[in-house]
């Protein structure tokens, strides 16, 4: 594992409690060449109607504050 990969699961690990709270999770699918994180909604955030606001104020957020080198977080299906 790369160290980028372990910047972003260790940004990861910090948001995840809150996830866990409403039933949902987060896990990390890949980082990209490009320091794009790809990340798959897990549980209830999966078919969440706030899961855009998730993934955008919440996940994407923590990633890129605690890795600046993450241009992007995507969210991937299945």
């Amino acid at each position: 594992m790369d160290d980028l990969t372990s910047k972003v699961l260790s940004a990861i690990a910090l948001i995840r409690p809150f996830l866990n709270d409403d039933g949902g999770d987060v896990e990390l699918v890949e980082v990209t060449q490009n320091h794009e994180a790809k990340v798959r909604l897990t549980g209830s955030c999966r078919e969440c109607s706030m899961k855009q606001s998730t993934l955008k104020g919440g996940i994407e957020e923590t990633i890129r504050k605690a890795v600046p080198e993450i241009k992007s977080v995507i969210a991937v299906e299945d």
